[in-house]
């Protein structure tokens, strides 16, 4: 896909962002899997090395998980994400956008890297091995399966999966999850709140 169409989509998208939030089969996450969430992940970043939770200590993580052949939902998400960074200004410094793949088979570190560029440079891509997604995944309580789309081509499938962003802090704890389709607006001043505290 040519960049200028790419945009073009992506604007078409924000456009719709309400109307998508609405009809998305987000899961929401319980009181209990809140409490229970294990915010730890070791995976693949774009240079192929080894990228963990504790590489960002010193600042709040803002963390989606999805996958670059996701139509509507991922690509929505980190447009969000993209405008939260602008709308921090300088305090974006002390945020870090990830992007974690559940689909590891297609989605390959340089793979990432591409699809992340093109929302922001900013965003860091972690992919791993399907075992590795998968421990990730039950850490954050989130729910992801393939659904198949021609029977007679195994490599044609989407990924049903959990939508919003989960926020850590500084100490790499969660502190939040933000339902999909909050405003931009609304994490970010939250985020510069939470950035400025003492």
């Amino acid at each position: 896909m040519k960049r200028r169409a790419f945009c073009r989509h992506l604007g078409l998208l924000l456009a719709a962002a309400p109307a998508l939030a609405a009809a998305a089969p987000a899961h929401q996450l319980l009181d209990g899997e809140v409490r229970d969430i294990r915010p730890r992940y070791m995976l693949i970043g774009p240079q192929g090395s080894a990228v963990s939770n504790e590489d960002f200590r010193g600042r709040f993580q803002l963390i989606a998980f999805g996958y670059t052949f996701c139509p509507d939902i991922c690509p929505t998400t980190l447009v969000e994400m993209t405008e939260i960074l602008k709308l921090l200004g300088d305090d974006a410094d002390r945020l870090q956008g990830i992007f974690v793949s559940v689909d590891p088979e297609r989605d390959t570190p340089a793979a990432l890297a591409t699809y992340t560029r093109f929302f922001d440079p900013r965003i860091v891509g972690l992919t791993g091995s399907p075992a590795l997604i998968q421990g990730v995944a039950r850490n954050f309580k989130v729910r992801y399966a393939k659904v198949a789309r021609d029977a007679g081509d195994p490599k044609l499938y989407a990924v049903d999966h959990s939508a919003g962003l989960y926020l850590l802090g500084p100490d790499s704890r969660f502190i939040k999850k933000y339902g999909y389709g909050t405003p931009a607006q609304a994490i970010a001043d939250e985020l510069r709140d939470l950035i400025r505290q003492p």
